[in-house]
């Protein structure tokens, strides 16, 4: 069994929290009396961008750990970036996926959340993996970008292509919060397909 792509992948799901905060602000500026260290914990635009381009790359990596290692290894891997790119350690994220349909439309859980991305849960019995798809790229176009202190919001379009060509685009909302080692945490995740009229 080649062990190197389930390396590679499970390195990105490590690396998430470094991505998404490039910048931890733990400053030095000069003050009058001397060197004052100046702590902020208020998000860049440049962390809430590297977030984003962690979990599409994330998506991307759990797909393709499924098709070359199997299910365990999608499975494994995707637990380390829920619990590296969520919020989960905080209590609910609200996060309401694409695909989900009452009752369980929303997964305010990490179990909740595990199920819709790789499937294999009997308590999720209409999930078969959304990050098992078949991704090979994501890109993501914001309409807006909200930051107040140490949360930050987005929205626009992120558009999922599938190994074989195939395009989808979806509307897409995230909230960041900051957590105290300076790492951005999704704790708000809606994501719909485009209304389509009649």
């Amino acid at each position: 069994m080649n062990l190197r792509p389930l390396a590679a992948a499970s390195a990105l799901a490590c690396a998430f929290a470094v991505l998404a905060a490039p910048a931890h602000a733990h400053n030095h500026a000069a003050a009058a009396g001397g060197g004052a260290r100046v702590v902020s914990t208020a998000i860049t635009e440049a962390e809430v961008l590297a977030a984003q381009r962690a979990w599409g790359d994330a998506l991307v990596a759990i797909a393709t750990a499924h098709e070359r290692e199997g299910a365990a290894a999608a499975r494994r891997l995707a637990e380390q970036v829920i619990d590296a790119a969520y919020g989960y350690q905080f209590g609910a994220v609200l996060f309401k996926p694409t695909l989900t349909v009452a009752p369980q439309t929303f997964r305010t859980t990490r179990a909740g959340a595990l199920a819709y991305f790789v499937g294999g849960d009997p308590n999720f019995p209409n999930d078969s993996g959304f990050a098992l798809n078949g991704w090979r790229s994501v890109a993501i176009q914001n309409a807006a970008i909200f930051i107040a202190g140490d949360v930050a919001s987005t929205m626009g379009n992120v558009t999922l292509t599938d190994r074989n060509g195939r395009a989808t685009t979806v509307d897409k909302t995230w909230k960041f919060k900051k957590d105290d080692h300076g790492r951005l945490r999704i704790v708000v995740h809606h994501s719909s397909l485009p209304h389509a009229p009649r």
